[in-house]
């Protein structure tokens, strides 16, 4: 069960993100409380939010923080509806948006 209860959200403290040029997604973390949550958004996502978005690593890391605002929220919302599970990592797709 997960601790996010419908008042808590998770936390973005560590503006950190990072690029993932094998699968072309950014990596970024989410806190329920303590734990740490890892999550992915694909380039396919972020091009959905920011469509002038350029190709390779620098365009997608500022994409990302264009839509930052947005981002955490799908990421609230789809750590919400899918709880943990076991899981510590979530992939955020265009349809998670």
């Amino acid at each position: 069960m997960s601790l996010l209860s419908k008042n808590m959200t998770l936390s973005f403290p560590n503006h950190s993100r990072s690029f993932d040029g094998t699968k072309n997604r950014v990596r970024f973390w989410g806190y329920d409380t303590a734990i740490e949550i890892s999550f992915f958004v694909e380039a396919a996502a972020l091009r959905m939010l920011v469509p002038d978005m350029g190709d390779g690593e620098a365009d997608t890391l500022k994409a990302f923080d264009v839509a930052r605002k947005r981002i955490h929220e799908a990421a609230n919302n789809v750590y919400a509806h899918r709880g943990r599970k076991g899981s510590y990592s979530y992939i955020l797709r265009p349809d998670d948006f």
